[in-house]
């Protein structure tokens, strides 16, 4: 729960002082103290590890299996010394009584993707039924204060900050910028584009629900740590479809000038989190309609009659062993299929607008499971996705084969199933990580039978529904309207 007002003095604080570079702490005896305790809870920590493995060690040269303990006393020594140092932020005299704390809370970290949130954890999320969860300052939630931050730190979060503070009486040396602020932090990666999406798409359902509001500016975060890019183009591209061209990224490089508070904020940190399947239906239409509209897609009349099968390649991980093979048997069946048209394509080699140009103009996707295929949301709705794993994923990826399956539905799309060759090399005998790691990358085989029926399989279905859907309206689908265009 969030703490009340009267208990908030009693939450862990972090300051700002103008005797040290932002944001550390200017109690240099007490720090020393503190840095001598932690030195010496680790050493101590570490001969008691040493005595258990001498006295159960059977040779000099044989180390038990408590050994085995080590990454995990590594680990809370980790979570101790966060521990203290959160402490030792605690002492530190509040400026203007506004009370700075880090932006990651090494409290929560062995669960933060069990519930709990690391990431300004002292705040509670404003749910709304259908949304995903969010912050909103200044809102009657948050007492009607400003949202604060502090500290550039791109490798740890625990040295970034965060503070609630009244317009009246900001930070010293705080300055306040103008206009809306989007601040996203995510657990994954921004570069990875299903990730990417996953983490900034909740910006766009606000955008459109809040009458097109535009933001001033963007505040990036991976677990509590600063992003000042996006390297994916895809990513920052499709933003700019839905926001418009000029997408400012806040640097937070002259830490040590003092923190930036902001006259408006919208916090998201959950990703598209307990967003509704309908809302998140119609999020991945505006953002199909926005691409199409940026990218200046249109479409042949004879497109809508015709059925358009793509085949997505990938080089490399999780490739073909034989693509010719492959290709050769989707083009035997689509040569079948009255009306049916195959491509070939490789997504690396294809900007962001060669992409939805290409998905525009496709039925069926076929690809291998990977990021490309995020790209199905801006095929046509009740279009068809078929992917392909290798060896090992089926038993070991857990939750994460199914994400493409989860965006079929989220975009109003039929995932039609999934190949997992039964074939591949053994996990080596001795292998120091998880068999899943060895899996994870392997390249793929075929098998002619059931690529064939089930390719043919789903162009049947596929003509059928294209022959019963009136043109009328599936042009009408095509002609929508971006609301926030």
């Amino acid at each position: 729960m969030m703490p009340s007002p009267s208990s908030h003095d009693h939450v862990l604080r972090r300051s700002f002082s103008k005797q040290r570079s932002f944001p550390r702490s200017c109690n240099h005896s007490y720090r020393f103290y503190i840095n001598l305790l932690i030195t010496l809870v680790c050493v101590f920590l570490t001969l008691l590890q040493i005595q258990t493995v001498i006295r159960t060690s059977t040779t000099p040269f044989t180390f038990p299996s408590s050994y085995s303990a080590w990454p995990l006393l590594a680990h809370r020594v980790h979570n101790l010394i966060g521990e203290l140092e959160l402490r030792q932020r605690s002492t530190a005299e509040p400026r203007g009584n506004v009370t700075f704390l880090p932006l990651k809370d090494l409290r929560f970290a062995e669960t933060a993707m069990e519930g709990n949130t690391w990431f300004m954890s002292s705040v509670n999320d404003t749910k709304e039924k259908g949304e995903a969860e969010y912050l909103y300052f200044p809102s009657k939630e948050m007492d009607g204060k400003l949202l604060c931050l502090g500290g550039g730190s791109a490798s740890n979060g625990t040295m970034n900050s965060y503070a609630l503070a009244p317009a009246e009486a900001l930070p010293p040396n705080a300055k306040l910028l103008s206009g809306l602020t989007f601040v996203s932090d995510t657990y994954y990666s921004y570069d990875n584009i299903f990730h990417g999406i996953s983490a900034l798409a909740p910006f766009v359902a606000w955008h459109e629900r809040k009458a097109c509001v535009m933001p001033a500016r963007w505040v990036l975060y991976q677990q509590g740590e600063i992003r000042r890019n996006l390297k994916s183009p895809w990513i920052r591209t499709l933003m700019e479809a839905a926001f418009g061209p000029s997408m400012e990224i806040e640097q937070f490089r002259k830490s040590d000038e003092g923190p930036s508070c902001f006259e408006q904020a919208v916090v998201f940190r959950h990703n598209q989190g307990a967003m509704g399947r309908e809302r998140k239906e119609k999020l991945y239409d505006l953002l199909r309609c926005n691409a199409r509209a940026y990218c200046n897609i249109t479409m042949e009349e004879d497109d809508l009659k015709a059925i358009r099968l793509t085949l997505l390649l990938r080089v490399g991980a999780r490739s073909f062993k034989d693509d010719d093979a492959v290709i050769h048997i989707f083009r035997r069946e689509c040569r079948k299929v009255e009306g049916c048209r195959l491509k070939v394509a490789h997504p690396n080699n294809l900007t962001f607008c060669d992409q939805v140009k290409l998905m525009s103009g496709t039925d069926i996707l076929a690809s291998p499971h990977g990021a490309q295929l995020t790209n199905m949301f801006f095929m046509d709705k009740n279009s068809s996705v078929m992917e392909f794993f290798p060896k090992g994923w089926l038993e070991l990826a857990g939750v994460g084969q199914y994400v493409y399956r989860w965006l079929a539905d989220w975009s109003g799309m039929r995932h039609q199933g999934a190949w997992n060759d039964p074939h591949g090399e053994p996990c080596p005998p001795g292998l120091t990580t998880s068999c899943f790691t060895f899996f994870k990358n392997q390249q793929l085989g075929h098998d002619e039978a059931f690529f064939s029926n089930w390719t043919a399989r789903v162009l049947g279905e596929t003509r059928r529904y294209k022959l019963q859907k009136p043109s009328t309206e599936a042009a009408q689908e095509r002609e929508g309207h971006c609301k926030c265009g």
